[in-house]
């Protein structure tokens, strides 16, 4: 399935009303650790697929959705279960450390 492009007006369908537990990368494009760990994350979304759904949002274009969780430093992580916040992660992971936290909230 790959990423999905979350926005203000699908993140209530596509993360909160999620089947599957959802893992939202909170970036931006001139952020520098959110380029590192970009790849990384795409890998995981293929490698988890039907598992877990992953989303990332451009805090510039969706400034609502930051602010209403409060995200203050990027890359931001969090992950969603039942639409709700089961875990958050500041800061670029290695793709061994990402795939234990992912393992951990499906």
């Amino acid at each position: 399935m790959g990423t999905v492009h979350l926005t203000d007006s699908n993140f209530k369908k596509e993360v909160i009303e999620s089947a599957l537990p959802v893992l939202v990368d909170f970036w931006a494009t001139w952020c520098g650790p959110c380029k590192m760990i970009a790849p990384v994350v795409e890998e995981l979304a293929k490698e988890f697929d039907q598992k877990i759904k992953v989303g990332k949002v451009d805090v510039d274009e969706n400034p609502n959705i930051a602010g209403q969780f409060g995200i203050m430093s990027i890359p931001t992580l969090m992950f969603f279960k039942n639409g709700k916040v089961m875990e958050q992660v500041v800061g670029a992971l290695s793709k061994v450390d990402l795939k234990k936290k992912i393992v951990a909230n499906i």
